[in-house]
């Protein structure tokens, strides 16, 4: 206890001096962008934040997994995490930090000093309500419902005979912006796979979708933005990804049928208003680059070049002009005058309209091992905190999260919050 009433004080002193001499982060362009090697900086104390000396931006070490980080919480030896990065790690209005994997339980810090609050055990699959700050949404067993972690207060939406295995899902599952639906995976009536649609506020089940008659495996379904497209995703027998774009009433609209065009992503809304895929492509003619895609139509704008981009987040939905990437690898020489991103080992921003603006969060210095120590970037609803992991260059070595705080101040006078306030309250059709 006295070693965690310590960290805290250390936070909150440490927390105004470094913020106070952080820089905002500054806006570059891909079209003249260059490498920027990560200076050498010791693995942070745990709550001790630090600045980044060549991004400017501060950063802070929220998990500890060699040692308990106080109030029942420990984790495992090897790893301990946020999620993933398409899953949204702060609550709606970023008074509480979810660490799940590797914790013993759903682990709460708080969401600004990070210092560890309670936890609870649960079964099944829970996600954040995009606007209600005290609750979750989950999906477990035969069960929909939503649920208050601070109380362990439930609100049971479904509970049902008909269909078993629910998942939200799975593991990529995400509600609508305004929290009303989402799509539920389960075994149907005649015991085959099926998706459908959930409104959880007029607790109504939308058809299913027998999974079994489209091509592949099924590896998730998830609701759009605005909830009137289900996207699923199928996995074939030679392990090409192919997605299929569903109305909301189960009629299959379009489908995707190249490998991961695009994948490892996210769903948001554009400044067009059209709801988006945006993640990394892995077939021509844009392999291995950051693409959009339009649900509606299936309509791809190239967004960033051919690098080592591993994981896409959309979690900042009230700045929903970003795209929050994550970078592993080594930095890639340009070959044959093709174009390369400048980057590795790293988080940035991008904006997705095409005009290659971004922005520089963290060095991640995360050397590749094993799916746990990938970065997995995910960003606070408003953008302004950014969770991601990293062995601290230490293959094989403990996994770590940290997060990254970023100044927007000269982003906030307009277009981008706009946007997100239009979304954020426009109701599904």
């Amino acid at each position: 206890m006295a070693r965690l009433s310590y960290a805290r004080a250390l936070l909150c002193c440490g927390a105004l001096v470094l913020l106070a001499s952080s820089r905002p982060a500054s806006t570059e362009s891909l079209a003249n962008a260059q490498f920027l090697p990560a200076p050498a900086m010791d693995l942070p104390g745990y709550l001790a934040p630090v600045v980044d000396a060549s991004l400017g931006t501060t950063l802070v070490r929220v998990t500890t997994p060699e040692s308990p980080m106080g109030n029942g919480m420990v984790c495992k030896r090897s790893y301990c995490t946020h999620r993933y990065s398409s899953a949204q790690a702060w609550n709606a209005d970023q008074s509480l930090l979810l660490i799940v994997n590797g914790c013993n339980g759903l682990c709460f810090l708080d969401g600004h000093t990070y210092a560890p609050l309670f936890r609870r055990q649960r079964g099944g699959e829970c996600e954040w309500h995009p606007q209600d700050p005290e609750l979750m949404i989950c999906v477990a067993g035969r069960r929909i419902s939503r649920w208050a972690p601070r109380s362990n207060a439930e609100d049971v939406i479904l509970e049902t005979e008909v269909y078993r295995e629910l998942q939200f899902g799975p593991y990529k599952g995400n509600p609508s912006w305004d929290g009303n639906r989402i799509v539920v995976r389960a075994i149907g009536r005649q015991g085959t796979l099926v998706a459908f649609a959930m409104d959880l506020s007029d607790r109504r089940k939308f058809p299913d979708i027998e999974l079994a008659r489209i091509p592949g495996k099924n590896s998730y379904c998830g609701i759009s933005p605005l909830g009137k497209y289900i996207f699923c995703q199928q996995s074939l027998i030679d392990f090409t990804d192919q997605a299929f774009v569903f109305s909301i009433e189960g009629d299959l609209l379009q489908s995707w049928t190249e490998h991961h065009r695009p994948g490892h992503g996210d769903m948001t809304v554009d400044a067009g208003g059209d709801e988006v895929y945006v993640g990394i492509s892995k077939s021509a003619p844009d392999k291995y680059q950051v693409i959009k895609r339009r649900l509606q139509d299936g309509q791809v704008t190239a967004l960033a070049p051919y690098g080592e981009a591993q994981h896409a987040s959309m979690r900042a939905i009230r700045r929903p002009g970003w795209v929050f990437m994550s970078y592993a690898g080594a930095a890639l020489a340009p070959a044959g005058g093709k174009k390369v991103a400048p980057f590795a080992q790293e988080v940035i921003a991008l904006k997705i309209d095409g005009s290659g603006e971004f922005r520089r969060i963290a060095h991640t210095r995360n050397a590749p091992y094993d799916y746990w120590s990938e970065t997995h970037g995910s960003p606070s609803p408003d953008g302004s905190q950014v969770i991601w992991s990293s062995n601290w260059g230490q293959r094989g070595g403990p996994v770590f999260d940290f997060v990254s705080r970023i100044d927007w101040a000269d982003r906030d006078s307009g277009n981008d919050l706009a946007q997100g306030d239009r979304h954020e309250g426009q109701q599904a059709q």
